[in-house]
């Protein structure tokens, strides 16, 4: 396979990862804690930069590449928005919390970074 492959590239491999760990997340907030609205949507968007990232790498060109990553990172963002309010809603507990919300702050440094990147090579969209 291609440069893409998960354990060639840092952000397509972190992002699948971190989508598991969302998908595990949800499971325990519907069966053990029985919350179902804050959970769907940490699950739609946890899963969503991971999905991002791989169709960005599908991209038709620099520019459709640059918006899927973007958004990826847009996703990113709201999933630290939604693990911060159940985190503060203490529907998760600190020590968990803090182990996801690294990893997604993680993911939005990676982001950021291939964007910046992206952007100064050049390779914007118009």
């Amino acid at each position: 396979m291609g440069y893409w492959d998960e354990k060639d590239n840092p952000v397509v491999s972190k992002s699948k990862t971190f989508a598991l760990r969302v998908i595990n997340l949800y499971k325990y907030l519907t069966n053990e804690k029985k919350e179902y609205v804050i959970s769907k949507q940490v699950l739609r968007s946890g899963t969503g930069i991971g999905a991002n990232v791989r169709e960005a790498h599908r991209g038709q060109n620099d520019a459709d590449f640059y918006s899927k990553m973007n958004i990826a990172l847009k996703e990113a963002d709201e999933t630290a928005y939604w693990l911060e309010l159940l985190s503060e809603s203490e529907f998760i507990n600190r020590e968990s919390f803090d182990s996801i919300y690294k990893d997604c702050e993680e993911l939005i440094r990676l982001l950021v970074s291939i964007l910046k990147n992206n952007y100064v090579k050049g390779n914007k969209a118009e």
